[in-house]
């Protein structure tokens, strides 16, 4: 049996020295994928900001927009008819105030892409450290 040299490292101190930095891998990692979300969320925030200001400006609007155009078309048709009428166009203004807020939500890609890319570079890191 052919005795190691004392320059090269034992099996269990590769495997020790892999743990440590398998483990500090994953701590970054974590650190990352936390940065990235807080990122996204602060976004995704923004634009539910932007749905519940649109919803207060519609509502305003609603009742403003109600009190005087009702009026003003109850000189012309019966005052039920000028209510429905102008109804219909708050809240067709309102819809597309809400669905240009949601539209904004569904483009904000909420996955981790940097912290994904990154354990992918990690695993393939891993796979040939241990080859």
């Amino acid at each position: 049996m052919q005795q190691q040299s004392r320059s090269e490292p034992s099996l269990g101190q590769l495997f020790a020295e892999l743990t440590e930095e398998m483990t500090t891998l994953v701590r970054q990692e974590v650190a990352l994928a936390t940065t990235e979300l807080g990122q996204k969320a602060s976004r995704v925030g923004r634009d539910v900001g932007f749905l519940a200001v649109g919803g207060a400006v519609v509502y305003a609007g609603l009742l403003a927009i109600i009190a005087a155009c009702i009026l003003a078309l109850a000189l012309i048709m019966p005052t039920w008819l000028a209510a429905l009428i102008i109804g219909i166009v708050v809240v067709a203004l309102g819809y597309g105030l809400v669905r240009m807020g949601l539209g904004a939500l569904k483009r904000e890609d909420l996955a981790p892409r940097q912290t994904l890319d990154t354990l992918k570079e990690d695993m393939t890191w891993a796979k040939n450290q241990t080859r």
